[in-house]
């Protein structure tokens, strides 16, 4: 199953990763200023996670794949890796679906 971790940044920002069951990350977030708006973007990542036009595929400057989850006001939510083919990233957006909406949250800022 998967895991969200909150983890504070050196700025005192907030952020999360989702990880797969195997601890791979699979999504990281923007930075938040409280702790309460980053778990609000988990839930977010929750509810979105299942809708397909939620997920912009794009390509980085440097040829490889990646893709952003949107909430419903078109806000970018979490942010994945750069992948090596259209592929992976595809398998890594069907990784959100599959360990998103019943992952654990992980406190690691406590």
């Amino acid at each position: 199953m998967g895991k969200f971790e909150i983890k504070k940044r050196k700025n005192n920002e907030f952020q999360f990763d989702l990880k797969a069951s195997n601890g791979q990350v699979i999504l990281t977030s923007e930075g938040y200023t409280t702790k309460e708006n980053c778990k609000n973007g988990i839930e977010s990542v929750k509810k979105n996670s299942q809708i397909d036009t939620r997920y912009e595929k794009l390509e980085a400057k440097n040829g490889k794949p990646y893709f952003n989850l949107k909430a419903s006001n078109g806000q970018v939510i979490g942010t994945s890796e750069m992948y090596e083919s259209v592929a992976s990233r595809d398998n890594g957006i069907a990784s959100v679906k599959k360990n998103a909406p019943d992952a654990e949250i992980a406190d690691l800022t406590i």
